[in-house]
Order: structure tokens, then C-alpha cells, then sequence
């Protein structure tokens, strides 16, 4: 992605972030109803919400928004980059959305939530956070990167594994804190989201699971299912 993408019918628009590896994206109330469910993607987000800060961790499954709409902001880190910023490992975040209160010092939080209150965007003042972070932590691990690369080509993990000279125990313990699940939880939510990708741009089924790495239509459809809670041709109305 390389440009700002135009905002959605579900009020939601994001563009590239400063920071290599995340992406900056916002969200307006568009209505009951207009909000699909939050799909396993294997990223994490830190999130401004009506005066609330809040980490999103790696989900294994659909999470529906609960509430009235609201005005959302975040900082979405690609697979295995947020620990490294965020001073958390994401298995202990997996599946929930908690207060950023209860990851880092009270002091810290409410600096920068005085200072997202000051800025004219909540989106950039959060960039800019995630900036200062990643100056003090450092760049992600480059074998974790390369992992998801190969993951996300279709690659199998244990060929992927070899090739990064990890061996089974190691590779998924290394997992587990940067990614939130093992490497073929990562596999399964990365080949979901490349079905997506696929399906959303009109590709028939049977031919976005074969390009996607599933041994048929059914196999898709089971993952789909499992993954995002709803049939795949009732996910395409309205998901992230």
C-alpha cells in the first residue's frame, strides 16, 4: 500500500504510517449496523477511543464490536511487531482488548492521552507515540519478519522453519510472544486473510482456495467458518 486509501462505506480509512511495518487508520460512526466483525489478521493494534487507549491483541477468531458507534484511531503493527514496542508479549494479550493502563506505567499513559487530547488528530498524535517507542526499542526482529514472509507466500511451517534454522520447540516459543499463537495458528490466519483478499476482488471460491493454499472450496469454506464465525459469502457484506 502506498497511498491513502479512500474511506469506506463503514467509515473506516487508512493509509501507510511513518513507522515501517504499521499502518495509521481511523473510524467514524456510519450508523447501526454499518461495522462488520474484526477478523483475525494476526496484527495488534493501539487503539484512542472517546478518551481511552486500549491495546487490541492477536485474535484466533471473530470479534464483534459491542456498543453504541464511536470515533475510533490506531496504529495497526503488522505480525510480530507490536511486543517489541509495546513492552507486552502478545500471547498475554490474545484475544482481548485491554486499557493500555495495565501495560504501562500510569505516568506514561496519561502523557499521552494529554497529549492526543492537544493534538488536532488523535491518529497522528498516536503515530507519533509509536515513533518515540520505537526509537527507545529498537527494529523488529528480522527472522520473525521472515517468517511471516514466508507464511504468508504459502510456504509450510516446517519448511519455513528449516530454512531460518529454528527447529520446532524454539520456533514455537518465539511465536507465542510475537505472534500471540504458534506458527500454524499464524499459517491458517494468514491464508485467511489471502482467500479474502482474493474473494473480495471477485475471484470465484473454488479458484481463491486453490490460489490461497486450501486443498478445496469446503476446506475454505470450514476455515472461514471456524475463523471468522460466519459463512464466507455472509462475511463479504460488510468485514474489515
Amino acid at each position: 500500500m502506498s497511498a491513502e486509501e479512500p474511506v469506506r462505506a463503514d467509515g473506516y480509512a487508512q493509509r501507510p504510517a511513518r513507522l515501517p511495518g504499521a499502518v495509521v487508520w481511523t473510524k467514524t460512526p456510519a450508523g447501526p449496523g454499518a461495522s462488520g466483525p474484526v477478523l483475525p489478521d494476526g496484527c495488534m493494534d493501539l487503539l484512542w477511543s472517546e478518551g481511552r487507549l486500549l491495546v487490541a491483541g492477536p485474535d484466533t477468531r471473530a470479534f464483534d464490536p459491542a456498543g453504541p458507534p464511536a470515533h475510533w484511531a490506531g496504529v495497526r503493527f503488522f505480525p510480530g511487531t507490536a511486543p517489541g514496542y509495546l513492552g507486552v508479549p502478545a500471547h498475554e494479550l490474545r484475544d482481548r482488548r485491554v486499557d493500555l493502563s495495565e501495560l504501562w506505567p500510569a505516568a506514561a499513559v496519561r502523557r499521552l492521552r494529554e497529549r492526543i487530547e492537544a493534538a488536532p488528530s488523535a491518529a497522528a498524535a498516536l503515530e507519533e507515540a509509536v515513533l518515540d517507542r520505537a526509537a527507545e526499542a529498537g527494529p523488529p526482529d528480522p527472522l520473525l519478519g521472515a517468517l511471516v514472509a514466508a507464511l504468508d507466500a504459502g510456504r509450510p511451517v516446517g519448511v519455513s522453519a528449516d530454512a531460518l534454522g529454528l527447529g520446532a520447540r524454539r520456533l514455537h516459543r518465539r511465536a507465542l510472544a510475537a505472534f500471540g499463537y504458534g506458527p500454524k495458528t499464524l499459517a491458517r490466519v494468514l491464508r485467511l486473510q489471502r482467500a479474502l483478499r482474493l474473494a473480495r476482488a471477485g475471484v470465484p471460491y473454488a479458484e481463491c482456495a486453490a490460489r490461497a493454499g486450501f486443498a478445496d472450496q469446503a476446506h475454505l469454506a470450514r476455515d472461514v467458518k471456524e475463523l471468522a464465525g460466519r459463512p464466507l459469502g455472509v462475511l463479504l457484506g460488510g468485514a474489515r
